[in-house]
């Protein structure tokens, strides 16, 4: 079984207004079947889980490294029938040896704990669901911010934490652990040779939620960069096909946020603007249910943007601010 791949996106353009910022191509494919094995390549198969939704697009893919004694990357979602899938899609003889999870989304982690103990495996992650969150982050929830855009396993505590470029074993193969924080503060990608589970920091659906304070766009574009350099041959996204033009998607994720960024620096021409007033001026085609959501991500673009010392925020950095351009 061949791995499903996307061609490279078209450039943004100032009417992509969706939330979560869509690109969706002709893939001239359907969705793989759900609860069925797939061999992407040798060392790597895939299963798919029965949850799609519009954040999920047609599910989490489940992902199996090696052989024999395998690791299971991102569980999903605490459905019994998935994991049953799971452990029925290995081959005889084989068993679950370890439990790797990209980040703390219920998508992905939910169903972990329980894998560990149907199996005995460890969970290994970057760490604790708030790990890896950066200082203006932790000030933020230290003000009495919550997290919101997708729901989170917030108890979620790996066995054992990997740390960024550590090296360990897997089902036969050298697994390579990537801390790419951007969609997720400890959000892992885990690198077998030039093939890369790229989690929710890449998809080619859709460019990935950055909601703080979980999401932090500063990271998110300091991690697509990392990423780029690597030149990967193909990513394989938590949600969605493959990608075999990583750099290709990896521009048009940096260029998108960039499009972004020009938009709401032009709407603080006018004046001082609350996140509100901005989300409106900026997403004139969005439905009001997901105003919220589109909030979020003006508000991480506007973190980012504090950050950099390119806009100011009174009285201080927070969801009610009123934002200035700096020195305007």
């Amino acid at each position: 079984m061949t791995a499903r791949v996307c061609p490279p996106a078209a450039p943004p353009t100032a009417g992509d207004h969706d939330i979560p910022d869509r690109d969706i191509p002709d893939m001239n494919e359907s969705a793989p079947p759900a609860g069925l094995m797939q061999r992407l390549e040798p060392g790597l198969r895939s299963i798919l889980c029965p949850n799609p939704s519009p954040m999920t697009y047609w599910g989490t893919n489940t992902f199996v490294l090696g052989e024999g004694a395998v690791a299971v990357v991102d569980p999903g979602p605490d459905m019994t029938p998935h994991m049953q899938a799971v452990l029925d899609g290995l081959e005889p003889g084989e068993h679950v040896a370890q439990i790797l999870v990209s980040h703390a989304h219920s998508d992905h982690a939910a169903l972990a704990r329980r894998m560990h103990e149907t199996t005995g495996a460890p969970i290994l992650a970057y760490g604790r669901a708030e790990a890896g969150r950066s200082d203006v982050m932790r000030r933020l929830v230290a003000a009495g911010m919550t997290p919101g855009g997708e729901s989170a396993e917030t108890g979620f505590a790996p066995d054992e934490t990997l740390a960024d470029g550590e090296r360990f074993m897997a089902g036969g193969l050298e697994v390579e652990a990537l801390w790419t924080p951007g969609h997720y503060s400890s959000h892992l990608a885990f690198a077998v040779g030039d093939a890369v589970l790229v989690g929710d920091h890449v998809m080619a659906w859709a460019s990935s939620l950055v909601s703080p304070p979980d999401g932090d766009l500063t990271a998110f574009m300091a991690t697509c960069e990392k990423l780029r350099v690597r030149g990967d041959r193909i990513h394989y996204p938590s949600h969605g096909p493959a990608i075999t033009d990583t750099r290709g998607r990896l521009d048009w994720l940096i260029a998108h946020r960039k499009g972004r960024e020009r938009n709401i620096l032009d709407g603080l021409k006018a004046g001082p603007q609350t996140i509100a007033a901005l989300t409106r001026a900026i997403y004139t085609e969005t439905p009001p249910p997901l105003i919220p959501a589109a909030e979020r991500n003006v508000f991480a673009h506007l973190i980012d943007l504090e950050t950099r010392g390119r806009v100011t925020a009174t009285p201080s950095l927070g969801p009610e601010a009123r934002f200035a351009l700096a020195g305007g």
